[in-house]
């Protein structure tokens, strides 16, 4: 084997660019009525996703010329401060919305600390993971420090209240882990633990019959039963899907985005592509991340150490697992929760930081392994 320089991966920085014109797009599109009622100006949300991009876009590229190596070095510092948001974000400097304490007002941007969590996580994970590789054949030396960062965790965010995010970081731990070399039989322990705890959790919630997750739970069963409350997106989202057809109503022409559909611009984004866009447009999103996740994968196939193996493969599964729940709740194969669709739904602390992320690729993307001989 033999390690080269190469340009950076062209396909990966194309298909990002892609995907963040198309969710600047459907953001303005899905928003306008939504913004006009709430904000007295249709192109606010239009105006907010385009200052996002553009810091994301610049973090990007400072991020794709900055060697990669450098985050191995600062993966604890990282760690360290965007854990320590968690704690800020439950104290009185937290900023509480529609029930969840889960931003803090920075210079007039509202910063999400469990977002940069999984920005330093996936660094964290790989250095960590590279450094004690010969560890990870021992439980409680090599897999049990990660259970209890990843308990943490859960229960920082889960506080916030979060529970879907506080899954994602646990899931992405195990996935990491896995990748990073545990042995299969600690792997699968994990696992069934893990599902009997979500299943163990769902039960406990739908027996107790209480809360906002309750309802949720009853209208992913059945949303027809409570169709203007717990089962109102579930029921706009579908009608929204299955209007769109083929080639859809056409961009900007949309009906369950007038006030019908709940966060359209946000978590429900994906059914007003299909609807506008329709089953070639949704078709077309998920190729780009099926293609980005691909990209993903060969950086770490071809990465000249498992450092950058593991943040490629780290990212690969972060967007992954956040693509198939967004898709998975917008067609009622899940149930209802708030994980917006990476690059695409409004969210500006979401955006910047999955471009860093790639930013970060695209610099491990320069250095490969090749396999020639």
């Amino acid at each position: 084997m033999l390690m080269k320089k190469q340009g950076m991966d062209l396909t990966l920085l194309v298909t990002t660019i892609l995907l963040v014109a198309i969710g600047i797009m459907m953001v303005f599109s899905a928003s306008y009525s939504y913004a006009m009622s709430n904000m007295g100006d249709g192109l606010y949300f239009l105006k907010r996703i385009l200052q996002w991009a553009g810091i994301g876009l610049c973090v990007m590229i400072l991020f794709s010329f900055i060697p990669y190596g450098i985050w191995r070095k600062l993966s604890v510092p990282l760690l360290i401060i965007s854990l320590s948001g968690l704690v800020i974000v439950l104290s009185s400097l937290g900023t509480e919305i529609n029930y969840a304490r889960r931003w803090i007002q920075v210079a007039g941007f509202s910063v999400m600390p469990s977002e940069l969590v999984k920005f330093s996580l996936v660094i964290f994970m790989a250095a960590s993971l590279e450094k004690n590789k010969i560890h990870l054949n021992y439980f409680w030396r090599g897999v049990m420090p990660y259970l209890i960062l990843a308990g943490g965790i859960f229960f920082l965010i889960y506080k916030q209240p979060d529970f879907s995010t506080a899954l994602i970081i646990v899931t992405l731990i195990i996935m990491m882990m896995f990748i990073g070399g545990i042995r299969i039989s600690h792997f699968m322990v994990l696992l069934v633990t893990g599902v009997t705890a979500v299943a163990g959790f769902l039960s406990y919630i739908l027996l107790t019959g209480q809360g906002y997750k309750t309802r949720r739970l009853v209208a992913y069963l059945d949303p027809w039963a409570d169709p203007s409350d717990a089962g109102l997106q579930t029921i706009q989202s579908l009608l929204a899907i299955g209007t769109g057809g083929l080639a859809g109503k056409g961009i900007g022409r949309s009906i369950q985005k007038h006030l019908h559909l709940p966060e359209p611009h946000n978590d429900f984004i994906f059914s007003i592509i299909a609807e506008e866009l329709g089953f070639l447009g949704g078709a077309f999103g998920i190729l780009l991340f099926a293609l980005y996740i691909w990209r993903c994968t060969r950086i770490a196939i071809n990465a000249p150490d498992g450092f950058g193996c593991l943040l490629a493969s780290g990212v690969a599964g972060l967007v992954g697992v956040q693509v198939l729940i967004n898709i998975g709740v917008a067609t009622s194969l899940l149930p209802v929760t708030g994980i917006p669709l990476p690059f695409i739904s409004f969210g500006g602390n979401a955006l910047v930081i999955l471009m860093g992320l790639t930013g970060i690729l695209l610099n491990v993307s320069k250095m490969s392994i090749n396999h020639g001989g």
